[in-house]
């Protein structure tokens, strides 16, 4: 608090509360205390300067409740709490007849004037919000248009994909994803693409338009990585600079025919793929042969040969970037997705989903939330015969706390 006539002294402000924008971990109490402080700062001063003498003024909490809520309220709400005060200060130097004093008239002044920026701060404020809910609605739809969200049920297979982007905020990056059923069978891709913003989000492009056209044009796998590995040259050429194409895209292709109970797979240098089969045993499919990634045939070329395996009744398979196999904790351990599965069975329809979930709420948790780099998943599932719709293992017994299964404990 401030004295008339006296010399400044040091205020006992403190930090301003508020929501943590980045953190996720900012309550709804904390929240509604911000929105209700200009409000308690008011009847704060109000009782303030009618419990005491008139030498004494609580003019610094006038002062500050508008400005605690410019960014916070509306315009209207933040006019109106500008004009609370202003009266507040006019009403308590009239009780106190004390209006034409010079101290007083600068108080009100000074009150009207922050009040007055207030309301040219809640515009500014207002104005990069909207801007920011454009950006974020532009952001939805181009993860919409790049990676759309597959069906539930692709070529008689149970699908389920996820994306989750390590930058708050951001809804796509260099990780990508892409089903689709062709005559040859269903095709999949999970990939990775070197570098991050935009620059690595058209090389998404780029790879999953080139893939969607070859997996429905060429009769073999091998014909689809060769066609990936073409339009990344060409898209190499056509920048200029250092990024002309210093990128390169790790992947896995994979192909699963119309009801033949196989896979063929093709690894570029990525993740090895999982196959959980439905009594909880877990394979690592290695390739046979390693791959340089896509985009770096000019460091050498030999043909592509894809591998195949069973994939029988009840088996998933599951396809993923680093993102989840190099999520480290704290002691700077990694994430291990096989042998966190090993021995776990996700049955029904819904076991994509319940996998994908579990994952996700396991990195959270083994990450303290804290992850690094984007995560792609993708899981395909070979329904059996009398599969349940539900069963252990779905996304509705996973432990929100902890983001462990029930059934794996």
């Amino acid at each position: 608090m401030g004295q008339r006539g006296g010399a400044d002294g040091p205020g006992r402000g403190g930090r301003r509360p508020g929501p943590r924008l980045n953190g996720s971990r900012a309550t709804l109490r904390e929240w509604a205390f911000v929105r209700t402080l200009p409000f308690l700062l008011l009847i704060v001063g109000i009782v303030y300067d009618v419990s005491t003498p008139s030498e004494f003024t609580a003019a610094p909490l006038y002062t500050a409740a508008p400005l605690i809520a410019a960014p916070f309220y509306s315009l209207l709400n933040t006019v109106l709490t500008g004009a609370a005060a202003s009266a507040a200060v006019l009403l308590l130097h009239y009780r106190h007849s004390s209006t034409g004093h010079v101290e007083s008239v600068t108080e009100l002044l000074t009150v009207v004037t922050v009040a007055v920026f207030a309301v040219v701060i809640n515009r500014v404020v207002r104005r990069g919000n909207d801007r920011l809910a454009t950006a974020r609605s532009i952001a939805e739809a181009a993860q919409r248009a790049v990676l759309p969200e597959p069906d539930a049920r692709i070529g008689g297979l149970d699908i389920a994909a996820r994306y989750e982007a390590a930058q708050a905020d951001a809804f796509i990056g260099g990780d990508l994803y892409a089903v689709q059923d062709t005559p040859h069978g269903v095709r999949l891709i999970v990939g990775d693409v070197r570098g991050k913003g935009m620059g690595a989000v058209a090389a998404v492009a780029v790879v999953i338009g080139a893939f969607r056209e070859a997996a429905e044009q060429e009769t073999t796998l091998e014909a689809v990585a060769q066609r990936l590995e073409r339009a990344l040259a060409r898209e190499g050429t056509r920048r200029d600079g250092l990024d002309a194409f210093e990128g390169f895209t790790t992947a896995v292709l994979a192909e699963i025919g119309h009801g033949d109970g196989r896979v063929r797979l093709i690894n570029r240098g990525h993740p090895e793929p999982l196959l959980l089969r439905g009594d909880g045993r877990l394979c690592v499919l290695s390739p046979t042969e390693p791959a340089l990634p896509l985009g770096m045939g000019s460091l050498g070329a030999w043909p592509d040969r894809a591998d195949e395996t069973e994939f029988p009744p009840g088996a998933m398979l599951l396809l993923y970037t680093d993102g989840l196999s190099e999520a480290r904790n704290e002691a700077g351990e990694f994430y291990d997705p096989a042998t966190r599965l090993g021995g776990r069975i996700f049955p029904g329809r819904r076991g994509p989903q319940a996998l994908l979930a579990t994952l996700t709420q396991e990195v959270r948790w083994h990450t303290g939330g804290g992850a690094t780099d984007d995560l792609a998943m993708l899981a395909v599932r070979r329904p059996a015969a009398g599969d349940p719709d539900t069963g252990p293992g779905t996304a509705a017994e996973i432990y929100p706390e902890t983001g462990r299964d029930r059934h794996a404990e």
